[in-house]
């Protein structure tokens, strides 16, 4: 059975949507076979993002509700040849319950070396749907007091739900900003107020936002992909180091 994790943040706005496609089109350049899981109902952002909003018609809800088989709601990804999305529902009434969740997700990861669940914004309903079937986490952060404080909340709220292997992933950090607002002494007081290990240091990349916006592949070499390079090596189990803060 392939790996589950969920990418959380608790707070909105903190870029999980497009960590979660960057980390996923870096495991599918791999060579894994990856299944993306939009788990924001009501606002789902990924099918955009990965190019198949054109096609979609079935998301996660019809499967969970037996109105399609869940190969008919699952996405190829155009440019990824092993890369699939499975959309949330257009309607937030439509999140699929925990309990559901902790049957359906094990069943499809059997056909996936990788299931990433990309969790809403918040610690509600749809937080428990998204975090129900993981079993382990990336949190998601900004290098700022509010951002970092909130990550604190949800390793508390993930461990309380039973997923303890927790990673933090630093995203937008670029240094110079970091050292002129102050906000932390350097980067590992923020590690240690947010109570997470680190994993990942994504720098600010506007490639990266841009490719994102026009639904279409990163270039590999910008500095944001190569990021999620390393991110992707780290999580199946590589020693890959951290490049000199500096240079974010």
């Amino acid at each position: 059975m392939g790996a589950i994790t969920v990418i959380t943040s608790g707070k909105g706005g903190v870029g999980k949507s497009t960590t979660s496609v960057g980390l996923a089109c870096a495991l599918s350049r791999r060579g894994r076979r990856v299944l993306l899981v939009d788990g924001d109902a009501g606002l789902r952002s990924l099918d955009r993002m990965l190019g198949v909003e054109a096609g979609l018609v079935y998301d996660i809800a019809d499967v969970a509700a037996g109105r399609c088989e869940p190969i008919r709601a699952i996405y190829p990804c155009p440019g990824f040849e092993r890369l699939f999305l499975l959309p949330a529902p257009a309607k937030e009434e439509d999140t699929v319950p925990p309990e559901i969740m902790q049957q359906l997700i094990p069943l499809l990861a059997a056909y996936y070396d990788h299931v990433l669940i990309d969790c809403p914004a918040g610690v509600g309903t749809g937080f428990a749907s998204a975090v129900a079937a993981a079993q382990r986490a990336l949190v998601v952060s900004n290098p700022d007091p509010v951002c970092v404080r909130d990550s604190a909340i949800v390793r508390r709220l993930l461990a309380e739900k039973g997923v303890k292997d927790q990673r933090l992933v630093i995203n937008r950090f670029q240094n110079s900003r970091f050292k002129k607002l102050g906000y932390f002494e350097d980067l590992d007081a923020m590690i240690d107020e947010s109570g997470i290990r680190l994993i990942a240091v994504i720098p600010e990349d506007v490639q990266l936002a841009s490719a994102a916006a026009g639904a279409r592949p990163a270039p590999q070499r910008c500095s944001g992909a190569m990021a999620y390079s390393r991110l992707a090596a780290r999580l199946e189990g590589e020693r890959v180091p951290l490049p000199s803060l500096r240079w974010l």
